[in-house]
């Protein structure tokens, strides 16, 4: 019998520096079949990423200017920003969330995103 192709549609979301670092790096591997976003408190980095999908996070919070190393900065704007977030990621069957652990940015917005995400999924 014909099995089906699935193309399962997968979405990798690098939140803060570390997170675009990596997302810039997948990018120029060349990986193909993935959704790429790139979620930042800081206006400068995302600018020079090479993500088409980028996400300014807490803009009315950190006024693009980052997180200062601050994890309750991170988090305060992904719960800013969450419904931006949540509609790139929305229609994905696999989401992976790449962020260094230590920043700001990453530390307090990774979590956000992905209890956001595991909710939705629960609805």
């Amino acid at each position: 019998p014909d099995l089906p192709v699935l193309h399962p549609r997968i979405t990798v979301v690098g939140v803060g520096g570390a997170g675009g670092n990596a997302v810039d790096n997948m990018i120029q591997s060349n990986l193909q079949g993935v959704n790429f976003v790139v979620a930042n408190t800081d206006a400068q980095a995302l600018e020079k990423s090479l993500c088409s999908k980028k996400i300014q996070l807490g803009i009315n919070l950190t006024r693009g200017l980052g997180a200062g190393a601050l994890p309750d900065v991170g988090r305060g704007a992904a719960e800013e920003s969450i419904d931006e977030i949540m509609e790139h990621i929305r229609d994905s069957h696999m989401l992976f969330i790449t962020a260094g652990m230590g920043g700001g940015t990453g530390t307090g917005a990774a979590p956000v995103i992905a209890k956001a995400a595991r909710e939705a999924k629960a609805a």
